[in-house]
């Protein structure tokens, strides 16, 4: 079978099918250190996803696998680290939130330990683990699903299955960051207004503190904005004055695949093969992977799985 995607949807669930013995082929028109993934900040929490009642189980499920591998750190990429949440309560959020370890209240938000995940060691992790399992990743671009050979398709290509299945309910959420050199802060920090195109947060990864952002709707622009990049660390500043300062290493854009809810279905091809879709995170791809490549698996077997 063919997953079409190289990014953490599409390399989680190869990964997936691959250990339970299928024959699995990547098809990816780019090298995953080139998609949206790779330049994500990596931290787990659902974000800009719908429908909430299916999140939160899948990032749950999510959650463990992370909390294990964060055993090995340097070969896997992920870590726990401690951090908060600013203006956001236990109110405010799913059922899932009781159930994430150390999820606790403090004054003026949330805090916890959770995943932090180094998004290019991370991908290159999942390719060597699907390698190991058998499977391979081809760069190739695919312009028409039915046209996809060997069997099962399943398609993850986020953003792209808005031309390629083609499905216009998929639309970008343009997000910016920069990456400045860590001036000695070890934990992470939000404040989100799901409602604004701005933000305010910083992560801790080993290349340099990543700081943030932006939600801009319906924004294809994959270029950094200087004014945009200046009134992040503005934000950052004023929470961490030493972030003022801080050298400048590098500036990313990435384009969140936002749809009104996940597509995770099946569908029969025109000579009657699965097609299995797996895409429309939003900007949560990372926190719910591994819940949705394990459901998108099942659905290659089993149609009402």
């Amino acid at each position: 079978m063919i997953v079409v995607g190289g990014g953490i949807a599409g390399l989680t669930t190869a990964v997936v099918l691959a250990e339970s013995g299928r024959r699995v082929r990547v098809w990816a028109r780019e090298p995953a250190e080139r998609t949206t993934s790779a330049v994500a900040g990596g931290l787990w929490w659902p974000y800009r996803i719908e429908p909430e009642p299916l999140v939160g189980a899948w990032a749950l499920e999510s959650l463990a696998v992370y909390e294990e591998l964060a055993a090995r750190p340097a070969e896997t990429g992920v870590r726990l680290v401690e951090g908060v949440h600013a203006g956001t309560g236990l109110d405010e959020l799913g059922d899932w939130a009781g159930r994430v370890p150390g999820l606790r209240a403090v004054p003026g938000g949330l805090a916890a330990r959770l995943p932090v995940i180094d998004m290019p060691v991370h991908l290159t992790w999942l390719r060597g683990r699907l390698t190991r399992a058998g499977g391979t990743v081809e760069e190739r671009e695919v312009t028409d699903l039915a046209a996809v050979p060997a069997g099962a398709v399943v398609n993850c290509t986020g953003l792209g299955s808005r031309s390629l299945v083609p499905d216009p309910a998929v639309r970008p959420v343009r997000g910016q960051l920069v990456v400045v050199e860590n001036p000695g802060i070890t934990t992470w920090y939000t404040s989100v207004a799901h409602s604004s195109a701005d933000s305010a947060y910083f992560i801790p990864q080993p290349g340099g503190l990543l700081l943030g952002g932006t939600a801009e709707d319906d924004d294809w622009s994959l270029e950094p904005d200087p004014a945009t990049a200046e009134a992040i660390v503005a934000r950052c500043a004023r929470i961490r004055p030493e972030l003022a300062g801080a050298r400048v290493l590098a500036h990313r854009v990435g384009l969140r695949p936002a749809r009104d809810a996940v597509r995770l279905e099946r569908r029969p091809l025109p000579d009657g093969r699965p097609l299995v879709h797996n895409y429309g995170h939003g900007g949560a791809g990372i926190t719910v992977a591994w819940g949705c490549a394990r459901r998108a698996a099942g659905l290659v077997v089993d149609p009402a799985a």
